[in-house]
């Protein structure tokens, strides 16, 4: 017999959900309200005359921001994925000398700062005249994502049969033909977790961005936010549209890959 959920935990869950998405909410609300209606006591709790002009100012001013950030994410995605799925394919199956400690230096490398890391990647983009490269982001964006990759696709391929991969050996496959083949298609949720996440982090990068492209020609929508205020600071309805606009991908993504996500994370934890 299922037993029914007590009424007030669901009216506490509703309570503290509404407590975390209200910001969400007033940032929406204060980007359709008039510059005119700002400074009401009490504010409009609703857009009851709401207006589009700080969209029409993201359209016009923050689009290219929103082409670099795209860019830079979809790059850094890339990179990721070719790093980490073959060195997850690696640990979990081929199962090279000193793997263990391999994945102590991966946990190791997700703990440190990353202003330090920015102030490290700073000294070798000056050294190699990489400095406000769009571009280079991608690169020090992808330091974020791959240890994070390998350890989600390590345990997901570490749960795929050995004797999946036994068999692909007997119809003639090598290494790289059964991860291409069988290993990558099978670990989709994994991949595709990685991917969700690694643009995420370079699509809200804000030190890495401001550290090493904080006077190039193509900058990210962080950077464009950031200028922004500083520029517009009586702005605020344009402000928070760019912030709600900035925040679509973001959202979008993590609804479509939400049950994708669910099955990657928990792949691997528990085993037969």
């Amino acid at each position: 017999m299922t037993r029914r959920r007590a009424p007030w935990k669901t009216m506490a869950g509703l309570a503290l959900t509404a407590v975390m998405l209200f910001p969400l909410y007033w940032m929406v609300n204060v980007s359709l309200t008039r510059s005119g209606n700002m400074r009401k006591d009490p504010p409009d709790w609703f857009p009851l005359d709401p207006t589009f002009t700080g969209y029409r100012a993201v359209l016009e001013d923050q689009l290219p921001h929103l082409r670099t950030s795209f860019l830079i994410g979809l790059g850094t995605v890339a990179l990721t994925l070719a790093i980490a799925a073959p060195a997850g394919y690696a640990l979990a199956k081929l199962r090279p000398r000193g793997s263990g400690p391999v994945g102590l230096v991966l946990l190791i490398a997700q703990m440190i700062p990353g202003i330090i890391m920015a102030m490290g990647f700073y000294a070798i983009f000056l050294n190699l005249d990489i400095l406000n490269q769009w571009w280079g982001l991608i690169i020090a964006d992808s330091t974020l994502a791959v240890p994070f990759g390998v350890l989600i696709l390590t345990a997901f391929m570490s749960g795929i049969p050995d004797e999946l991969m036994a068999a692909a050996r007997i119809d003639g496959a090598g290494a790289w033909r059964t991860f291409r083949s069988i290993v990558l298609p099978v670990s989709r949720n994994a991949v595709v977790t990685v991917s969700l996440f690694a643009f995420l982090w370079a699509w809200s990068d804000f030190i890495f961005a401001s550290t090493l492209n904080g006077q190039g020609d193509t900058q990210p929508i962080t950077i464009g936010i950031y200028r922004y205020i500083g520029n517009n600071n009586q702005e605020w309805n344009s402000i928070m549209a760019t912030a709600v606009v900035a925040s679509v991908p973001a959202a979008v993504l993590l609804v479509l890959a939400q049950r994708y996500v669910a099955a990657g994370v928990t792949a691997g934890a528990v085993k037969d």
